[in-house]
Order: structure tokens, then sequence, then C-alpha cells
């Protein structure tokens, strides 16, 4: 059982339960904050799982407050879980002085460099720790997980999910940091949390990961073309390349005329929740 859990705040939503909680991470060291909506289904037996990673400066709450996924989990009995971006833990050096490193930048890696070492472990996190607390306080079923991701999350959606085959039945991203090795949000981040070494950034980078983890799920990927971060940061392209490489199926769709924003997210959540819920619930 996970230490000092908390529940901050629940509320009936579709026939469900939104709820926001907290809980003191052993990973981590520190207090972490993530939000579950169980669907009506949920009242009389264990359900499925979809954790959903959100970008840089998110918390807990903005997916859950913004993209609507809440009408489709309840359609489709999906439980709903969304971790915070990084540790708040108020001790790590540097912490504060960038938007793009350290709070609400988790990116979804285990530090292994210092100051970021102590509490930056969010892959392990995300993958062995809060799978524990969800099936420890809410009827989960942990043998249907499926993940989803936005920007910096859907990096670590492809991440987590492309590592973890046994883990995961099904992965998608909207708009993600496809490989971030070559983009300079990642390799900004990377060199601080991993090291001046690139190859220990591999193990982070969905266009390396394909390539060594081969298996049938097929990937689902959104993309607006008219998202600022596109040609600099996304680089979708790149994913391509390397699934057609690998011989893995991948379905890329270029949305003509989005951009990044949640009215993006909230435009093809359902079609997400769908594709989950065809492996999750099969």
């Amino acid at each position: 059982m996970s230490d000092a859990f908390t529940c901050l705040q629940e509320t009936i939503c579709f026939d469900g339960k939104m709820g926001f909680y907290s809980h003191t991470s052993k990973t981590c060291k520190t207090p972490m904050k993530f939000a579950v909506y169980q669907p009506p289904q949920a009242q009389s037996g264990h359900v499925p799982v979809l954790y959903f990673l959100s970008g840089l400066t998110c918390t807990e709450e903005n997916f859950m407050i913004k993209a609507g996924a809440q009408r489709y989990a309840a359609q489709h009995g999906l439980m709903l879980v969304a971790p915070d971006t990084s540790p708040r833990d108020g001790e790590t050096p540097g912490a504060e002085a960038d938007w793009d490193l350290g709070t609400g930048a988790g990116f979804y890696v285990n530090a292994t460099v210092e100051p970021w070492v102590q509490h930056y472990q969010m892959y392990d996190y995300v993958v062995e720790e809060l799978p524990q607390v969800i099936a420890d306080h809410f009827p989960a079923n942990l043998n249907r997980q499926g993940i989803c991701g936005h920007s910096m999350g859907g990096h670590g959606a492809l991440v987590c999910g492309l590592r973890n085959c046994d883990r995961y039945r099904s992965i998608s991203a909207l708009a993600p940091i496809a490989a971030p090795t070559r983009c300079p949000w990642g390799q900004k981040v990377f060199s601080h949390y991993l090291g001046d070494d690139p190859a220990t950034w591999k193990q982070y980078d969905a266009c390396e990961l394909v390539h060594q983890y081969q298996d049938q799920r097929p990937l689902l990927v959104d993309q607006g073309t008219a998202d600022a971060f596109l040609a600099e940061q996304l680089l979708p392209q790149a994913l391509q390349e390397a699934c057609e490489q690998a011989g893995r199926s991948l379905h890329l769709r270029m949305q003509l005329g989005y951009d990044h924003s949640y009215y993006f997210i909230a435009t093809f959540m359902g079609d997400h929740l769908r594709f989950h819920a065809e492996s999750l619930n099969a």
C-alpha cells in the first residue's frame, strides 16, 4: 500500500467519479498528485485503465479539465489516470529557472545526473509505482492498460508503451515529441537529466525504440499541420520513417489547420478513446 494516500476532491461526472488525489512517492521521494476518472462501470467491477501523460508546464488537472475525455471513457468503460508532469519537491536547484526544464518538465525519464537524480524518476513512477497506487485504491484491471499523451507526454507515452509491451496493450499520442534526441527541447533536457553522452539518450527516443522493441501493437498519432512546434520540436516524419524501416504499424494522421492546443486534443480525443477501447475491451 502506498504511503499517505489522500483524496483532495471528488465529484460526479457522466455518472462516474472524477477525483484528484495525492500520495507520498517512494520513487520520486516527494508528494505527487494525480487525477482519476472512474467510469460508471467501475461501480460493479474492475475496469481497464488508460493513462494520459500531459505536456510541458501541465499538472494532473489540465487533461481532465480541458480534454473532454470523461464522456468517452464513460461510454467505453475506461478508467482515466493522469499523473502530474514532474516532481514538485521544492528542493531541486534550478527546477524553477526555465519553463522547459525542471518543474512541469519531467519528460518521463529517470534522471541520472545531479541535482535531478534525487527526485526526477518519472519513468519508473509512471510505469511501476503509479499503477500499483491505482491498483491499491481503485477498481482497476492492470491486465488491461493503455497509455496516451500529448507533446512531452506523447513522447512519454510512446517511450513507456514501446518499452513495456507486457504492460500496455495500446499506445497513442497527440503531437508527440517524436525524436527528442534530435530536437532542442529533448537535447536540453536530456543533457541535464541524463548527462552529455547522447548514447544514453536513445533509451528515451521513440525513433530508436521502434527498432529495439518490435511487436504487433499499432501506434496512433495525430498531429496538427498548423502546430507552431511541428518543424523544429516534434518531428513526426522521423517517427514515420523509423516505423517504416522497422516494419512497425503507425497510423500518423496529419490534421489540417490544427495547432498544439487542447482544442486540438479535445477534437480527436474521442478517436483515441475508441482506439484504446478496441484493445482494452477485446
